[in-house]
């Protein structure tokens, strides 16, 4: 083994513990109870015949994906997407380059106009930083319209930077709960060694963990909120995967009961 690969062994070894050490706090967070106030949102949502509605840009639309969508998910689910600026609104696809747009707080209402929210929706938003102005707009005509929150977000990040939304707030002040992502300031687990060995290479951090520890609640929320329905004696509306026998079949049935409010895009 070279040199370099030895190092490289090194930091992968240290970023396994960074994220193990996460996925542990998330574990335990489960075992308090932290999850059941976002679980409970969630099935009430279902029972009165809403939607999940996902959101997250930059990265975190990762977390949307995980939601909306998926085998094994839940069914009665949403992405909304900036993207859909474009293939549903009136913008021009120039306006997804670069970041410009999600840091935006006043397409918020541009982008809700794109879609058919009924009351009983409740908002699953994702955002590591929490303080872009997309996220927290979108977050605030939520609340506006009557609508329950749920926050996933960092919250050493957060209150480690300046709001970028007009209003002044973060989305963890605005939502109903709030889910620590436990990523730290910056996202990055590690610090690369200098080629000399001693200090930093300019402070440059790597190994992110936030897209890890967000799918990882996604898939707690959809886990808990699946157990919580069968222990009803009711068949908890998940997709199967459409590369089964029956898969399409399945989905296809349990779809047609929310139509366009879920969504058909690829």
């Amino acid at each position: 083994m070279t040199e370099t690969d030895a190092g490289f062994v090194e930091l992968a070894g240290r970023f396994a513990g960074a994220v193990q050490e996460r996925l542990a706090d998330l574990d335990a967070v489960v075992r308090e109870g932290g999850l059941d106030p976002a679980i409970t949102l969630m099935v009430d949502s279902l029972r009165r015949g809403g939607v999940i509605q996902a959101f997250g840009t930059g990265h975190s639309q990762a977390f949307a994906m995980e939601i909306a969508g998926r085998a094994g998910g839940l069914i009665p689910t949403h992405p909304i997407a900036l993207r859909d600026l474009v293939l549903k609104g009136r913008r021009d696809a120039s306006v997804l380059q670069g970041g410009t747009l999600e840091r935006d707080g006043s397409i918020a209402d541009e982008l809700w106009e794109l879609y058919a929210f009924d009351p009983a929706d409740v908002f699953l938003i994702a955002s590591n930083s929490g303080v872009n102005g997309s996220i927290v707009g979108l977050a605030l005509r939520a609340k506006a319209e009557g609508h329950p929150v749920i926050a996933v977000t960092s919250l050493e990040h957060t209150h480690a930077v300046t709001p970028k939304h007009p209003s002044g707030k973060r989305l963890a002040e605005i939502a109903d709960v709030v889910i620590d992502n436990r990523a730290p300031y910056g996202d990055t687990t590690l610090t690369l060694a200098s080629p000399g060995g001693a200090g930093s290479a300019h402070g440059l951090g790597v190994g992110a963990v936030s897209s890890i520890t967000a799918a990882y609640v996604a898939q707690l929320l959809t886990v808990g909120v699946a157990q919580r329905i069968a222990t009803t004696g009711e068949i908890p509306p998940l997709f199967i995967s459409a590369n089964i026998p029956g898969g399409d079949e399945h989905n296809d049935t349990l779809k047609s009961r929310y139509g366009d409010r879920i969504g058909s895009l690829a």
